[in-house]
């Protein structure tokens, strides 16, 4: 079954994960895309104000996404997002943390340009056993059920 716009309608969506993450993939991650010394190596990062190796927080955007996608998107009559309205890192992740996504369902309207479509935003928040780390505020454009219908 495909996820179409009536499908979401603002409240709690669902929670997802856990996702474990390990010291290789912050390091890959960051000497890739973040290189700062806080990423990468243990003494620059005790000497930062992180006190001790954590996770980029791009790195942490592209893990709520995957998320995301695992939990609902690849389900989901998604037409991609104009854009992302509000982004927070709260509390940096560190290797064995277990990450939990949690979804809710800010606002849902039809589209006034597009009528096939929808656009959803949504509040996305992650957190560890310690608390929350980051929220994200986005909108994703989603066909309509008729649409959706007629494709299938």
């Amino acid at each position: 079954m495909t996820l179409t716009f009536e499908h979401f309608q603002p409240g709690h969506l669902c929670s997802y994960g856990p996702r474990h993450i390990t010291r290789e993939e912050i390091i890959a991650f960051a000497a890739e895309y973040d290189p700062q010394p806080m990423h990468l190596d243990d003494d620059a990062a005790n000497a930062s104000l992180l006190r001790g190796l954590a996770g980029s927080g791009w790195h942490m955007c592209a893990l709520m996404m995957r998320m995301m996608y695992d939990g609902f998107l690849h389900e989901t009559a998604s037409l991609g997002s104009p854009g992302v309205d509000e982004m927070k890192w709260l509390a940096p992740f560190r290797p064995g943390d277990a990450m939990m996504l949690d979804v809710e369902v800010l606002q849902a309207r039809p589209s006034q340009s597009r009528p096939s479509t929808g656009i959803v935003t949504f509040k996305c928040s992650t957190r560890n056993a310690l608390g929350p780390l980051a929220e994200m505020t986005v909108a994703v454009i989603i066909g309509r059920a008729a649409v959706a219908a007629e494709q299938a």
